[in-house]
């Protein structure tokens, strides 16, 4: 849900209203979905939106599309959602927002994506991603070593270090001691 809630979050402050909820002003979301329906995760979004102060056939349209797995039909999605006037399109694969990057310059755009949007070429950087792209991402397993070496510069003396690593499945951790 935080993942969802910060996705909503981002879609209200990138889209061109900087401004609270507003009955008389209804938003347009576009959300494309790549494979199957909008499930679970459309049903955070929408909570996340709500708690936001946005509410569907009040001050809120939601545009949902499935690509139903099939990355050609991506383009022509996108064209449907832009000709129904959205005012940020959200995405949730790195195959959408490249599209949809490739396809307005104009329309905000925000994805939450597994992949570096950096090394995939969709923001500049993390500091200053540019244009109308952004967004969210998982990095968590690529920063660990970089964790370690933050944790090295600010406590010099450290002697010990547990790491515990889980697995998603919930099958429990091993603690690993680093030596010094």
């Amino acid at each position: 849900m935080p993942k969802i809630f910060l996705i909503a979050l981002l879609t209200v402050l990138t889209s061109a209203f900087y401004q609270p909820a507003d009955a008389q002003q209804v938003q347009r979301i576009g959300y494309l979905v790549f494979r199957g329906e909008a499930g679970p995760n459309f049903d955070s979004f929408k909570k996340g939106m709500r708690e936001l102060g946005y509410s569907e056939g009040q001050n809120l349209v939601i545009e949902s599309r499935s690509a139903g797995g099939r990355v050609d039909r991506i383009p022509q999605i996108l064209s449907d959602l832009m000709d129904s006037k959205v005012d940020v399109i959200v995405v949730g694969n790195v195959q959408a927002a490249h599209a949809a990057k490739k396809a307005t310059q104009s329309i905000p755009i925000v994805f939450a994506i597994a992949d570096d949007p950096v090394a995939t070429g969709l923001v500049a950087s993390f500091a200053r991603p540019g244009g109308n792209v952004t967004g969210i991402t998982d990095l968590a397993q690529h920063l660990s070593g970089k964790r370690v070496e933050l944790l090295k510069e600010a406590i010099p003396k450290l002697s010990h270090l547990c790491m515990i690593l889980w697995s998603p499945a919930g099958q429990g951790g091993v603690c690993f001691r680093h030596p010094r």
